[in-house]
């Protein structure tokens, strides 16, 4: 397991600006977005030489690119809004190969149009999870040809909301090349910080096979996101779970303040460390 972060919680500038932060943190590693290249999270271009330049740079620091972000809403109520997200998601696809990170990261999404992060009533009906399953379905098989994996994160306020509506979702669509972001923060939430060892034990149990990418996020009893170390979650315990899984990937910090970044990568370090 390896200290890693969004790109995102830097500033925006040239690619090799934000890798060189990333480094000086003491992070090994990245999830990246393309805003950190340049471009728009979806975008409806490429900048073929930022991601070349993102690339070689990466390389050179010795930095991992662990994932690249391609979410959008895969549960919209609207087909146009998603038919219109799909060529956009190809292009993330391409620049994932580009620059050699292996794990694309998708939004399972919301009924709500405006925020696909939102619970909505709709988010369990039966209509939501056929139009989720139909556009992972077609966004795994744009992935297969590129040789990369796609991963969906349990999120409260998401389709596949918890551990066992992920568990769901892999026994259903059997896709090699489809794996799980775990975040035990959302999976916690202020209502389980009594409970955390229970809920955790529990969703590593469902999914630990299919891990490809853990969360770092940290929150404050009143659910404020705050950095790893600060807040109530049980961080330690949250990587050691992960470590006896058999889980080596990226441990990645995000939410916190840009100014946060350097006692993160401590923090993130020290317990990637003492999980091994």
């Amino acid at each position: 397991m390896y200290p890693a972060v969004f790109s995102r919680t830097y500033p925006p500038g040239r690619i090799e600006e934000v890798l060189a932060a990333i480094a000086a943190d003491g992070f090994r590693g990245a999830q990246m977005n393309l805003t950190s290249f340049g471009m728009d999270s979806l975008p409806a271009t490429l900048d073929e030489g930022a991601l070349a330049r993102g690339r070689s740079e990466a390389a050179r620091l010795g930095l991992s690119f662990a994932a690249l972000s391609g979410t959008y809403n895969m549960a919209h109520p609207d087909p146009a809004a998603r038919a219109a997200a799909r060529p956009r998601l190809a292009r993330v696809l391409a620049a994932a190969a580009a620059i050699g990170a292996p794990v694309v990261t998708l939004c399972t999404g919301s009924r709500d149009p405006a925020d696909m992060w939102a619970a909505h009533p709709g988010n369990a009906s039966p209509e939501a999870w056929a139009d989720l399953r139909a556009e992972l379905d077609r966004a795994l098989e744009v992935a297969a040809g590129h040789g990369l994996t796609l991963a969906v994160e349990p999120e409260p306020g998401n389709v596949v909301c918890d551990a066992a509506a992920a568990r769901r979702l892999l026994d259903e669509v059997r896709a090699p090349n489809l794996g799980i972001i775990l975040d035990a923060a959302n999976l916690i939430g202020t209502g389980g910080l009594g409970r955390q060892g229970e809920i955790l034990a529990r969703a590593i149990g469902l999914l630990g096979a299919d891990i490809v990418l853990a969360h770092a996020k940290d929150i404050a009893a009143d659910g404020r996101v705050v950095a790893p170390g600060d807040g109530a979650i049980d961080l330690p315990a949250f990587a050691g779970a992960l470590s006896r899984a058999g889980f080596s990937g990226a441990l990645v910090g995000h939410g916190f303040a840009a100014s946060d970044t350097a006692r993160a990568g401590r923090f993130l370090a020290a317990l990637c460390a003492e999980a091994a």
